[in-house]
């Protein structure tokens, strides 16, 4: 997928606006008596891990989320200052609360974590951005799979591909890859830069036991 038509050569030399966007309005199933997203890790929610992770590359943070969790998050968030793009129906799935988040920001990049993956460095995600320039986005290969989180993305590109995506029914993030065809780092490369544990995603208070005390190298 190329970028959009109406992008002008002028338009791709100024692609210089980024917005940090957490996915953070799951139902949290096996962490029945936490919202996952404010589960503590090494004293801080995990979503603050997230933002602390994001602010230092990005102009602007959003959070996805439903109406119901917004002024816990704001709590957890009070010194970031995010949007909140909710979700005007729940539990849509992660490819609709893209969708919500990206119709909130006039960034022409954004940087795309959910909010249970704390230990990505701001680093990587600056690399990821940064190998976005000029394309409709760029994703890690890990593990021998090409992963749709954490994800750099041409906000309007990334947004044409959601309604195609929306239209052929597809509810999947991974879904959204074909439509999309960003640029994919090289598992070799994404090794070079951030060791492989920094995609763990928090699904369990098993993963959250086995996290704690585990947070991003100093130098990473």
């Amino acid at each position: 997928m190329s970028l959009p038509s109406e992008t002008s050569a002028t338009d791709v030399a100024a692609d210089t606006g980024r917005a940090g966007i957490i996915l953070a309005g799951g139902r949290s199933e096996r962490f029945p008596t936490i919202d996952k997203a404010l589960a503590p890790l090494d004293g801080q929610p995990l979503i603050r891990h997230v933002a602390g992770n994001l602010a230092p590359v990005v102009d602007d943070l959003l959070v996805n989320c439903r109406r119901d969790q917004r002024d816990a998050f704001a709590d957890a968030l009070d010194d970031f200052e995010p949007t909140f793009a909710i979700d005007p129906v729940p539990d849509r799935g992660p490819l609709v609360g893209l969708r919500t988040a990206l119709a909130e920001t006039t960034a022409t990049y954004a940087a795309v974590i959910p909010c249970d993956m704390p230990s990505l460095p701001a680093a990587f995600i600056e690399y990821l951005l940064s190998r976005a320039e000029n394309r409709t986005g760029a994703v890690p290969r890990v593990d021998g799979r090409v992963q749709p989180v954490p994800a750099a993305l041409h906000v309007r590109a990334a947004t044409a591909a959601c309604e195609e995506a929306r239209e052929q029914h597809a509810d999947r993030l991974d879904e959204l890859l074909p439509l999309l065809d960003p640029f994919v780092v090289p598992e070799r490369v994404v090794r070079a830069h951030v060791d492989p544990d920094a995609f763990a995603n928090i699904n369990t208070h098993e993963d959250l036991a086995a996290a704690r005390g585990h947070g991003p190298r100093a130098d990473q």
